[in-house]
């Protein structure tokens, strides 16, 4: 990059000014995660659109870490933004207006300019896959009050939650840890989420319809998206990627719960993806075709080599995922017409999922044998 192509990206791009940062801690940004050094005070250069910032503070030697504290934000055209590492709290807090307002000039003046990273633009279009349905709205309806993601906050789900060896893991890390929580998390408000029903329960209808509604959620559906969501499908799919980034990269378990109840809503579908909502659920498929995509990179990990609160044994042949896939490829299967892009991209999921999982689904099917490109519209009809 020319240095003449620099200075226009800083000057159009946010700039997220980071203070007193201790050396060692794990700073990241969207996909990328780096180690704090000593001369380090910020990141340049970051395009305007929604964001997810996480840290993890660290031993002086920097071979320890806190559970991850992350927040979201919706960054404007050569906005600066700037927030304080508070030394007792260890955590990233916001400064007093007047003060905030003195740091901006200091950056638009270039006086911080050397101490600040450039936000690395060769992973944005990964980001922007990963957060195409998040709004700042979204932010601001999901978000907890003050903004913090922490699992720190989360003890009571891990009480009454099934673990895995990852999260199990982090219960240890959690008890074992030195590091101090923002003050007291046990009346601490996590995320706004949407509360997705498990089971429909109708007054005045028989048996038999009450179990059809089960296990069709489509009418299920529907009921969450008009009341919840305004109708909005963008809306829900804004939710999904928000508690799917949350709880990747925030090593969240409350968001990865709220992700798999909107993963069992929607392929908890017979009827609408291929009648009332396939559009949505070709939307949806790309959604989570990019996010296992993501998860499945060697390199989604943070600095200290730990991935996420992704283990194998949420991607076993055994796993609530495994389960899901098979059904809804068998559903496309057995169907008479399917949206040509729904089919398309369920079976680039289906090669992904083969391919890195070693996942075996049913052979010979209309999601192996039929080719579409991306943006075919066709309706295809399967005998």
């Amino acid at each position: 990059m020319d240095a003449e192509t620099a200075v226009e990206l800083a000057k159009q791009g946010s700039t997220l000014l980071l203070l007193d940062v201790p050396q060692h801690t794990l700073i990241g940004i969207d996909t990328h995660m780096l180690s704090v050094g000593p001369a380090f005070k910020g990141i340049k250069m970051i395009p305007p659109g929604p964001h997810f910032v996480y840290y993890s503070s660290s031993t002086r030697d920097g071979k320890d870490f806190s559970p991850i504290t992350a927040f979201f934000l919706c960054s404007a055209p050569s906005e600066v933004i700037v927030r304080k590492w508070d030394q007792q709290e260890e955590r990233l807090v916001k400064l007093p207006q007047e003060e905030e307002e003195r740091y901006c000039r200091a950056v638009r003046s270039w006086e911080f300019d050397r101490h600040l990273g450039p936000y690395n633009l060769s992973q944005y279009g990964d980001w922007k896959r990963l957060s195409s349905y998040i709004t700042k709205s979204t932010i601001e309806r999901l978000e907890p009050i003050g903004g913090e993601i922490t699992v720190a906050s989360e003890s009571s789900l891990h009480k009454f939650t099934p673990k895995t060896a990852k999260e199990n893991a982090l219960d240890e890390q959690l008890k074992a840890s030195t590091f101090s929580t923002s003050s007291d998390t046990s009346n601490a408000r996590g995320c706004y989420y949407t509360s997705i029903p498990h089971v429909i329960k109708h007054k005045g209808i028989d048996v038999q319809q009450l179990t059809s509604l089960n296990l069709d959620k489509t009418q299920l559906l529907e009921s969450v998206l008009q009341k919840e969501y305004n109708g909005s499908e963008d809306m829900l799919l804004g939710e999904l990627q928000f508690a799917f980034i949350a709880f990747l990269m925030g090593q969240s378990l409350e968001a990865f719960l709220q992700w798999k109840s909107l993963v069992n809503l929607l392929f908890g579908c017979t009827e609408a993806p291929f009648h009332t909502r396939s559009r949505l659920f070709v939307k949806f498929i790309k959604v989570i075709y990019y996010q296992l995509k993501h998860a499945l990179k060697k390199d989604c990990t943070d600095a200290s080599g730990a991935s996420a609160l992704l283990d194998d044994s949420w991607f076993s042949a055994d796993s609530f995922l495994y389960h899901l896939f098979k059904e809804f490829f068998l559903l496309l299967q057995d169907a008479s017409i399917v949206d040509g892009d729904l089919l398309s991209w369920t079976r680039k999921l289906k090669a992904l999922l083969e391919s890195n999982f070693g996942w075996q689904f049913e052979q010979n099917s209309a999601v192996d044998g039929i080719h579409f490109e991306e943006d075919d519209e066709v309706s295809v009809h399967l005998y």
